[in-house]
């Protein structure tokens, strides 16, 4: 699966997982096609100042729109994604009163129950670390350019939106 002749690199990532959690610790994105650690982004979160944690973790489920789902595939454009994702997280970083927010998002062949997307927040309280939270799932949701192929258990597949 590593190589996909019509996508090419489109199912890995350039980076190896200790480089993508670095660029995960340093930009506050990354695009990963290891599974997600997300001990290891929640240490990156932790500071003095924060007073609250807000976590958010997408699993790939077993059905959509009442069919069996089997797996799915992320495909994702790398450098305008992580740059992307890095001006996303500044921008909620400058939009919500928060101390810290990391965000990775996998791609390539993910199983049931994989975690897809990660996104941790950090703040002095509760309400902005929501807040953010929220919105950064939602912008990645819309802007990052990552794509999802869903595959059936009748062996059948269709690609979906980025909110479907």
């Amino acid at each position: 699966m590593k190589n996909d002749p019509i996508h090419g690199n489109a199912l890995t990532t350039s980076l190896s997982k200790g480089q993508a959690y670095e660029l995960a610790q340093r930009d506050g994105f990354a695009l990963s096609d290891c599974p997600i650690d997300d001990r290891l982004l929640k240490s990156y979160l932790l500071n003095d100042s924060a007073g609250a944690l807000v976590t958010f973790e997408g699993w790939v489920r077993n059905h959509n729109n009442k069919r069996a789902v089997s797996h799915l595939i992320y495909y994702g454009y790398e450098q305008l994604a992580i740059n992307h994702g890095a001006k996303l997280v500044s921008q909620a970083k400058s939009k919500f009163d928060i101390t810290h927010a990391v965000a990775i998002h996998r791609i390539g062949k993910l199983d049931i129950g994989d975690m897809a997307v990660w996104i941790g927040v950090t703040a002095s309280h509760r309400t902005p670390a929501f807040a953010a939270c929220e919105w950064l799932l939602n912008a990645i949701k819309a802007d990052i350019p990552v794509w999802k192929q869903e595959f059936y258990d009748d062996d059948s597949s269709l690609w979906l939106s980025n909110n479907g």
